[in-house]
């Protein structure tokens, strides 16, 4: 894999900031757009733009067809067993929502638990805040080591038999972590729970077997891999989406209805109410073809030696403190740069053309744990060459002076 190739495939690469060439570190907010990506979109909308699973017309059989070769595309990308077991939804925020509030919901009572920890996005642990309130379960939390990681052992501290759901990322968005899920998933279905992975940065950064994994629900967003906003994905193994309560009604999720009565059609088609996210999901399909014909395998590996690139850059720099494990991550590095507030960081290095996101990164729990306000986060992909890299810390360099300068 030849990211400077790969760089080539995106237009706004070449939009320069502030006269600068565009650095582009805020991968795990949301990742640009390939130009095939871009055109499959265009190409919808142009030559076969209408309802799905409606009319008879050709214009409506074509986007049908289109739209359900997108799903057979999410089916293989992750390795699901059937297309059925793949739900388009708006996001990985939306799918964490429906499983929460459609399974999870129906499953618990008072007394259940749900095991989740601090390390986890807003989106991943306010939903479950919610269904315990509602439910009057108990939220029970792993206990992280001193790097902000999760091993098995600590996931079967807190497991017991009351534990309905455990709601776990694949990689941390904060601290680029990949949590050893196989093991987890053992130990939680051994005392007869379901395991719940927030895939919004494993998918766009690694291969994604979901019967490997054997975890219940995978959900990720397709932003995030190169794919339009506001397309997700929810997949569940077919006997816990069959029993998942539909929490919108109407369009085509319906069977039948009468005016006191309705019933809904089968899987996926009855959690997907009304008109559907079709060029999102079209959008979707083209980014995973883009995807695989790189190869997920080479971009893990180009993510991984890239991110350990950068944490030996990183220790040039006097008072940066990067959190998280220094091993054993891929994509992301989050950090603080002696007393500069992260804010002013980022608009230093706005500055000079390279986006970096400051902040709580969705994850103020985290935070908290550490005992930092804020942080700065440059997340890598993979467009992002040495040379992006080596600006990134030109930049900081460049901060850290004017800070000095100032004081």
């Amino acid at each position: 894999m030849n990211p400077h190739e790969v760089k080539q495939c995106f237009p706004i690469m070449n939009v320069p900031i502030y006269g600068k060439r565009l650095v582009y570190l805020d991968n795990a907010a949301t990742a640009q757009k390939p130009v095939q990506v871009i055109e499959a979109l265009e190409a919808f909308y142009r030559m076969a733009n209408a309802n799905v699973h409606r009319g008879v017309h050709y214009l409506g059989a074509k986007a049908t067809d289109m739209y359900e070769a997108a799903r057979e595309k999410v089916r293989a990308f992750i390795r699901a067993s059937e297309a059925a077991e793949i739900v388009f939804t708006r996001g990985t925020t939306s799918a964490l929502n429906l499983i929460a509030s459609g399974y999870g919901r129906l499953v618990l009572c008072e007394g259940d638990e749900i095991v989740i920890s601090l390390a986890e996005h807003h989106s991943n642990l306010i939903p479950w805040e919610q269904a315990a309130k509602a439910a009057g379960a108990t939220l029970k939390f792993i206990p992280l080591q001193e790097d902000g990681t999760i091993t098995p052992e600590a996931v079967r501290s807190v497991v017991t038999p009351r534990t309905k759901i455990a709601a776990l990322h694949h990689i941390s968005n904060v601290l680029g972590d990949v949590v050893p899920l196989r093991e987890i998933a053992g130990i939680v279905h051994a005392h007869g729970g379901v395991l719940v992975v927030d895939g919004a940065q494993g998918a766009p950064h690694s291969p994604v077997d979901v019967g490997q994994m054997d975890c219940d629900f995978y959900v990720f967003s397709g932003h995030k891999m190169c794919g339009p906003t506001g397309i997700g994905v929810l997949y569940g193994k077919r006997p816990l989406l069959e029993q998942l309560v539909p929490v919108e009604y109407g369009g085509e999720m319906v069977e039948s209805v009468d005016a006191e009565w309705a019933s809904w059609k089968e899987l996926p088609y009855r959690l997907e109410a009304g008109t559907p996210l079709i060029a999102g999901a079209i959008g979707l399909g083209a980014a995973i073809d883009f995807l695989a014909q790189i190869g997920m395998e080479k971009i893990e590996r180009h993510d991984r030696r890239l991110v350990g690139y950068a944490l030996e850059r990183l220790q040039e720099l006097k008072e940066c403190k990067v959190l998280g494990p220094l091993r054993h991550r891929t994509s992301i590095l989050t950090f603080q740069l002696g007393e500069i507030h992260p804010h002013d960081l980022a608009t230093v290095l706005d500055a000079e053309g390279i986006a970096i996101r400051a902040g709580y990164h969705c994850a103020q729990p985290l935070a908290k744990w550490f005992g930092q306000a804020a942080t700065a986060r440059a997340s890598l992909y993979l467009y992002n060459t040495e040379e992006d890299v080596d600006a990134l810390i030109l930049g900081l360099k460049k901060a850290q002076d004017l800070f000095r300068r100032n004081k």
